[in-house]
């Protein structure tokens, strides 16, 4: 037996102004751009990862691995033509010399230059290849968006059942199970699916908590005593100006349990379609968020600039939350990383222990906003320069190889600032336990995020603040210039019903 694994993972936010290349599918590979074949292999083996679980389900199997490639980038604008052609022709030439199967770890919000749905396009040039007999098994991101194309060309769909994701590896387990099933010729399934039109807020999409909770819990519950094959909810991921953005809800079933997968499917999507006020996340002015935080006694005190996170595309320089925490003479502060090269470069050249004056951040533009960049001037010490390089020890993709690139570290005004060459979301916190630096033994920790930080620093946060900053991951829809979107869609119109959802049942 053989099958053919691949890892492609981009989450693209489509406000964003910074390009997405070749390039930047680094993560996990410790190089510049993709890996392919055995480093490919090696890069994954042994992580948090669905391609993980593949590659244990093909041991288990005594299957021969084609593994195509691992293309795995941060959070960022649309994805470049010849970077998306280069990713799918890597992996079309494995399938082309022929395979008993595919296994497939997405994210499934990728948008790539002529392609809103790159995913659903892969596995269309996928699926022309190859026999309609052998099955396409794609493990996809919570945050998927979904077309008619992504659900068509597969055969079996999984989606992370977490936020911050903490079951990847699990994941691909349930997508292997019913590979076997099928491999077994036990059943025969069929997808059934529905997006429905409302533009949930990442804020209040996670499963841990209600308003998903109940829905998740029922959806894993249908999968778990075999109501259904595979059971998902994806949060969908709202940042893109896309036709097919929204909650959804994917069933694998078994063809003679079709009626009692479509019950199932009408009872998510009206539980989800009635809490629809409730996946939405209000907003205050940072500067009421940071003065809050100053009154409270007991640190760590984690602030959350959720405007600016590169988890959700943000650019990770937007000063706006780090000046106001100045201002506000916050101390005994950790902060960061912030993503600036040039200002790394800076306290490289200066040296550790030099005295240095940097234009931080605001690098960048964001015109798509409206948003112009604003450096915040600093003046301190360097105290640390490293490499970035470290491996996540964490929950969240535990075991993969992480590089901020070169790393920076500047003591200013009761504030160590972490600034880097390359922008990371702090899921783990080895951002600064590999520069020696103890986030637990800090008052306050000021990151870049949403929600994956509960993942590494939850445990630790004695309070943790939401700030919301400006940027391309604002919670305010009313910001973003939609033109794309399916509409009507709730809440940017008030008449959206859930008649107007888009299903393939």
């Amino acid at each position: 037996m053989k099958v053919v694994v691949a890892l492609v993972r981009h989450e693209t936010n489509t406000f964003s102004p910074l390009p997405t290349e070749l390039a930047s599918f680094c993560r996990g590979t410790g190089k510049n751009g993709p890996a392919y074949g055995d480093e490919a292999r090696n890069s994954c083996a042994n992580t948090n990862s669905a391609a993980a679980a593949y590659l244990d389900l093909a041991d288990k199997l005594g299957a021969e691995v084609d593994f195509a490639i691992v293309a795995n980038a941060v959070p960022s604008g649309t994805v470049t033509r010849e970077a998306f052609e280069s990713i799918v022709e890597s992996i079309l030439a494995c399938v082309k010399k022929g395979c008993d199967a595919v296994l497939l770890d997405l994210h499934g919000a990728m948008v790539a230059q002529g392609y809103p749905d790159a995913e659903g396009e892969l596995l269309k040039r996928i699926r022309a290849i190859l026999p309609e007999s052998v099955p396409v098994i794609v493990a996809l991101d919570f945050h998927a968006n979904f077309s008619p194309d992504l659900i068509d060309n597969a055969t079996v769909i999984t989606g992370y059942c977490t936020y911050p994701h903490i079951d990847v590896y699990q994941t691909g387990e349930r997508a292997g199970r019913t590979l076997q099933a099928i491999l077994k010729k036990e059943v025969e399934p069929t997808i059934l699916w529905r997006r429905l039109p409302m533009l949930t807020h990442m804020l209040r999409q996670t499963p841990a908590l209600q308003p998903m909770k109940d829905i998740m819990d029922r959806a894993m519950a249908a999968e778990a005593n075999g109501e259904v094959l595979n059971a998902s909810v994806f949060g969908g991921f709202p940042l893109a100006d896309i036709p097919h953005v929204g909650l959804s809800i994917v069933l694998v079933v078994d063809k003679s349990k079709r009626e009692q997968g479509l019950l199932l499917l009408d009872e998510l999507s009206e539980l989800a379609w009635a809490r629809r006020d409730d996946f939405i996340f209000p907003t205050e002015p940072l500067a009421d968020s940071i003065a809050a935080a100053k009154q409270l006694a007991e640190g760590p005190i984690v602030l959350v600039d959720h405007g600016d996170n590169c988890g959700a595309g943000g650019t990770t320089d937007v000063m706006a939350v780090l000046r106001e925490v100045i201002e506000q003479g916050l101390e005994d502060v950790v902060a960061g990383p912030i993503w600036d090269p040039a200002a790394v470069e800076q306290m490289i050249q200066a040296g550790i222990g030099a005295d240095v004056t940097l234009d931080l951040g605001g690098k960048t533009d964001m015109p798509a906003l409206d948003l112009a960049g604003e450096p915040l001037r600093v003046t301190g010490k360097v105290v640390n320069i490293t490499d970035g390089n470290y491996r996540v020890t964490g929950p969240m993709f535990t075991g993969m190889l992480l590089s901020l690139g070169r790393t920076a570290v500047l003591e200013s005004e009761g504030v160590l600032i972490f600034v880097s060459e390359k922008p990371q979301e702090p899921y783990d916190t080895g951002v600064f336990t590999h520069a020696g630096v103890d986030p637990a033994a800090k008052k306050y920790v000021l990151i870049k995020s949403r929600q994956h930080f509960r993942a590494g620093f939850g445990p630790l946060a004695r309070h943790v603040v939401l700030v919301g900053g400006p940027g391309v991951c604002s919670s305010d829809y009313a910001l973003f210039p939609f033109r794309n979107l399916s509409r009507p869609i709730y809440p940017l119109d008030g008449e959206a019903q859930l008649s107007d959802s888009e299903a393939i049942v």
